[in-house]
């Protein structure tokens, strides 16, 4: 593998946005993620190889750090920014065809809950991965997201709420869509939800982490669907 995309992975995985990032402490001075997707881009590396050996493996590492617990959230974020910075450079790309885009994710917090770090996470983690992001912000109702799914055909939603109290919202939101299109995915996730929970409301999956949806996201993209 071309020592830039290890370097590459390396930054998005610690957290090194670019050479004026203090963080971490033992990368200091050096290129962040930032300069080493243009310096990727400008020795004729496809965009495609940086995404997929580069920045989603510095992701998975991090995300795997989470699982074990020897990583916690503000870690992933700060991963999850480098990697955005990275995605500017790889945007127009993305924009001009000559990356395509795996799919639409309809993503937003529920009506009633201003809580947005996991959304973000999830969306950072899921642009990432190619996929084509319609944030509808926080304290979404069943309108927002029917209106959504309505203008992106093929798409599929992901919910997320913080509170015991704006998680039963997801309800409305399943019963609206279902409605509208009853073969439209529906994912949510969020600290108090279960899969349980899933089950009673009639969404289609649950996952505990951003890291495993995306893989899910994937999966689904290459045609194996499974289980939730």
């Amino acid at each position: 593998m071309d020592t830039l995309l290890v370097h590459l992975t390396e930054a998005v995985t610690s957290g090194k946005i670019d050479r004026d990032t203090p963080y971490p402490p033992e990368m200091a001075g050096k290129d962040g993620a930032s300069e080493l997707t243009v310096k990727a881009l400008e020795t004729g590396i496809d965009p495609k190889s940086i995404l997929e050996n580069g920045l989603l493996p510095g992701m998975s590492r991090i995300g795997d750090s989470f699982a074990r617990g020897e990583a916690f959230i503000p870690d992933m974020l700060i991963a999850a920014r480098a990697m955005a910075a990275a995605m500017k450079h790889l945007q127009p790309y993305f924009a001009a065809g000559e990356v395509s885009m795996k799919g639409v994710l309809i993503l937003g917090t529920v009506e009633g809950d201003l809580h947005d770090i996991g959304k973000n996470l999830v969306k950072m983690i899921v642009e990432g991965n190619g996929w084509q992001v319609v944030d509808l912000g926080t304290d979404a109702g069943p309108e927002k997201f029917v209106t959504a799914v309505n203008d992106n055909p093929g798409s599929v939603v992901g919910m997320s709420a913080l509170l015991t109290t704006t998680m039963l919202n997801m309800k409305s939101v399943v019963d609206a869509l279902r409605e509208n299109d009853e073969k439209t995915k529906i994912f949510i996730g969020g600290a108090p939800v279960s899969q349980s929970f899933c089950d009673e409301i009639g969404a289609d999956g649950y996952f505990p982490d951003p890291h495993s949806f995306a893989r899910y996201l994937e999966s689904r993209q290459k045609g194996n669907q499974c289980d939730d």
